[in-house]
């Protein structure tokens, strides 16, 4: 059973590498082993120390972004060095897999019921799957884990100033562990003065004492708390989905339901609560609630709580195993039969690798303008030859407010004057921002007529490169690959990823309102076909569109 569970959390975890931030991840590890030093100053991008500070501590902020994850990222170099993408993907997903059987196994260690252990785990995975990304803030969630697996125990205590010294220089949420300390130090603190049985107060402050200080020992030292403020002042941050206040209400569901469900169980059984247990949901709660980022603490939490306070404490009888191994195993099964098991590689799709490519097949050293989202690919293939104007490390909030200025320029003013200013000479975007669907005003303004400082050379799928100055020989391509290049980039989603379907509704109206009927009816319907939110607007345009002759 405990096999079989833990293959099905493996395969649910390892989704193809497809987040963007992951190649800059993996680029930084690799500066940080060939050249055995920080990458400070910020050696991938030219834009990143340009400009003066917008908000109070935007210099830490950006020595913090580029230096808190060095550990993990060397981490993740390593894994790729000896593993390939294939090794990523399993790390990640031994990673997630362990976070999440450390809530089973605190849950079936309580409960003493290993089927409350297989449903908290799985309850746990539910929230950690939306969290599969190949970054170094998979560590964070499982030191958290080990933290409480190891304070639940009691013992080795000993064990956790050495993690956190090791956590600290992995990501930044290393503070996450003073949380988890402080929670069950003041927790036996109160139940000592309660007159309640549990562990020494004196022995849980001193280790945690000790885990704080030397969790110190990181390239910012102490500045943690000082940064947090300061990323609460960064529109660039703010901005962020992951800094984002999740719903009260809403998706990702099975969050709210844990939390409220935990909620109810506390409060009814409120007199056999732990002070600890008191403490660390109250702490979760508060930390899910200020950012998106945060949920999967409670997740992780909410089911041990739920199970080992509820009221019904029925037992399954032991001819219940075969029945769960063979559900374990028909999931397996399942997922493996329809590909989303062990998805070992890289969803190279999402990326300009056919840009890069062409960029450095042509020698075409120019300054860049790039996508935000393409900025880390790009970074990964094409330093030392080229460097990046944005990324996802978002270092620069004065070159962040020139990107939105320029991108989202549909006239060419603005655009010009920020390129003019960076000296930019080549251009690589692709057409939508992919989760929203919005055609990039300046793609728009790129494909039309009047627009003559920009050659579109190169076209995918994926991506665009547009060059201000092409070299001798270079043949252009006409203004109207633009629209086909966003037909093609709007079916690469719908076909590998349907719920990025919003592409299909942006093309659909921008073709009514051009009066290309057969095309508007065409992408209407492949949107209307696509899993999306009710949407009265689109579906009132393809009526219209069916009844013309």
């Amino acid at each position: 059973m405990l096999v079989l569970a833990a293959l099905c959390l493996l395969g649910l975890f390892s989704t193809e590498i497809a987040d963007t931030d992951f190649w800059w991840h993996l680029k930084t590890g690799e500066y940080i082993w060939q050249h055995r030093s920080l990458p400070v100053p910020d050696p991938f991008s030219y834009t990143a120390d340009l400009g003066a500070p917008v908000f109070a501590g935007e210099t830490r902020v950006r020595y913090f972004n580029l230096t808190h994850e060095w550990l993990g990222q060397l981490l993740w170099y390593a894994v790729y060095r000896l593993a390939g993408f294939p090794g990523v993907v399993l790390f990640k997903a031994l990673l997630l897999t362990g976070f999440c059987g450390i809530s089973g196994l605190l849950t079936a260690r309580r409960t003493g019921s290993r089927y409350w252990g297989l449903a908290a785990a799985g309850a746990a995975a539910s929230v950690a799957v939306l969290f599969s990304a190949d970054r170094p803030a998979l560590l964070t969630f499982l030191f958290v884990a080990v933290f409480v697996w190891i304070l639940e125990r009691g013992s080795p205590l000993w064990v956790l100033p050495v993690l956190a010294l090791v956590w600290a220089n992995c990501h930044g949420g290393f503070i996450l562990g003073w949380v988890v300390l402080g929670a069950y130090a003041a927790g036996a603190t109160i139940s000592r003065r309660l007159g309640r049985p549990g562990p020494s107060p004196r022995r849980l402050w001193l280790i945690t004492l000790v885990s704080m200080a030397v969790s110190g020992l990181n390239p910012s030292y102490f500045h943690i708390v000082e940064i947090l403020a300061a990323y609460r002042r960064s529109s660039l941050q703010r901005g962020l989905v992951e800094w984002s206040q999740p719903f009260l209400w809403g998706p990702p569901y099975t969050f709210d339901i844990l939390l409220y469900a935990a909620a109810a169980v506390l409060i009814a059984a409120r007199r056999r609560v732990r002070m600890s247990d008191w403490l660390l949901f109250l702490l979760f709660a508060a930390a899910s609630l200020l950012a998106f980022r945060n949920i999967l603490f409670t997740a992780f939490l909410a089911p041990i709580l739920i199970a080992s306070y509820f009221p019904w404490q029925r037992r399954l009888p032991a001819s219940a195993s075969p029945a769960v191994c063979l559900l374990l195993a028909a999931l397996l099964g399942a997922g493996i039969f329809r590909g989303r098991f062990f998805q070992c590689r890289a969803a190279l799709w999402k990326f300009p690798a056919g840009a890069a490519e062409f960029l450095l097949a042509n020698h075409a050293g120019a300054r860049l303008f790039n996508t935000y989202e393409y900025g880390g690919y790009l970074i990964w293939r094409l330093w030392p030859r080229q460097r990046v104007f944005i990324d996802g490390r978002a270092l620069n909030e004065s070159v962040y407010q020139d990107y939105v200025r320029a991108l989202g320029d549909s006239r060419g003013d603005a655009r010009e004057q920020v390129l003019a200013r960076y000296g930019v000479e080549a251009i690589v975007a692709n057409g939508f921002e992919s989760t929203s669907g919005v055609i990039y005003p300046m793609v728009l303004a790129l494909a039309s007529p009047a627009e003559a400082n920009w050659r579109l050379v190169y076209q995918d799928p994926a991506a665009m490169v547009f060059l201000r100055h092409p070299p001798a020989g270079m043949h252009g391509l006409p203004k109207s690959a633009i629209g086909e290049h966003l037909e093609a980039e709007c079916g690469l989603y719908l076909d590998k990823d349907p719920e990025l379907c919003l592409c299909a509704r942006t093309l659909g109206l921008l073709f009514l309102r051009g009066g290309d009927a057969q095309r508007a009816r065409r992408w209407l319907s492949r949107y209307l076909s696509s899993p999306h939110e009710p949407d009265p607007e689109a579906e009132a345009a393809y009526r219209g569109l069916s009844v013309r002759p």
